[in-house]
């Protein structure tokens, strides 16, 4: 258990901790009933915001069930916002941001935290039914809040996006830079899927959109939960077709053909962009 307002998390320790209470392996099960009895140990994830305090503690009578990892319970507990005035509190208390997470535990466990956030963040910004104004209540035999008053029932919020490597015929890879992002790094194109598109028509939208230019030969990637703060990201790979790049100079910034050896800074481990990246690198014998 991470506790006492002189211990700093560190990655050293968060790694001890973790294998100790679960093994350097998981497995994770997802589910919403908790077929085991308060007090027995569990996998506690304690959010405040999108920071994470993990323990290995006794089952508490109120918390989210999430699901099971290597068969021990995980519940996540909701211990409020967390904001510049409470950031010393929380570094003592053992909280640490996803991102910050990531690589100091196992991929099962960072996406265990994940999924506690998100699901504490969704029942907390529905406790008041979006169409008449009154109070939500949790539903007993599923993850639901339901307004007593008109019947309406929410879910957790999930937004689908795609993101894309686009090739060219010489072996080279598009990657562009986002004036959204903090850090100058270059990355595959991404976006969110709007209503009544299929998947591969929001690639091609993107695309279009961003830098001009048409895609052909999509091929499934793979996908990852991406809790930042609900997005499901789609991956794709695909070929391009025809057009110039023309970067729209709002969302994009900057656009271009990069090859093996002359890419430029890309977004860390954590991310299925740099999984594209990599596995194209992979391909052209990087």
């Amino acid at each position: 258990m991470v506790k006492g307002a002189n211990q700093q998390v560190r990655a050293p320790s968060l790694a001890t901790m973790y294998e100790r209470a679960i093994g350097s392996a998981a497995m994770f099960v997802p589910g919403f009933f908790a077929n085991a009895r308060p007090g027995v140990p569990s996998f506690l994830v304690r959010v405040r915001g999108d920071r994470v305090a993990i323990e290995d503690a006794p089952l508490p009578e109120q918390a989210h069930f999430l699901g099971a990892l290597d068969g021990r319970p995980c519940v996540a507990v909701d211990e409020g916002t967390d904001d510049e005035t409470a950031d010393e509190t929380a570094g003592a208390a053992g909280f640490v941001g996803l991102r910050q997470l990531w690589g100091q535990v196992d991929d099962q466990v960072w996406a265990v935290a994940g999924r506690a956030v998100q699901i504490v963040a969704w029942d907390g910004t529905h406790r008041f039914c979006g169409r008449c104004g009154q109070q939500t209540q949790p539903l007993a035999d599923q993850r639901a809040r339901q307004c007593p008053n008109c019947g309406l029932a929410v879910y957790p919020r999930l937004a689908p996006a795609v993101i894309v490597l686009v090739e060219r015929s010489d072996g080279r890879a598009l990657l562009a830079r986002n004036a959204n992002f903090s850090d100058p790094f270059y990355s595959c194109l991404a976006g969110f899927v709007e209503p009544g598109e299929t998947l591969e028509e929001a690639v091609r939208r993107e695309v279009r959109e961003e830098v001009g230019i048409e895609v052909r030969d999509l091929r499934y990637f793979g996908s990852q939960p991406w809790p930042f703060p609900h997005s499901l990201m789609v991956g794709f790979v695909a070929q391009l077709a025809s057009g110039e790049l023309r970067p729209d100079g709002q969302e994009i910034t900057d656009a271009d053909w990069f090859s093996v050896s002359d890419l430029p800074p890309v977004p860390g481990e954590i991310s299925i962009a740099r999984a594209l990246i990599e596995d194209w690198r992979r391909r052209r014998g990087a």
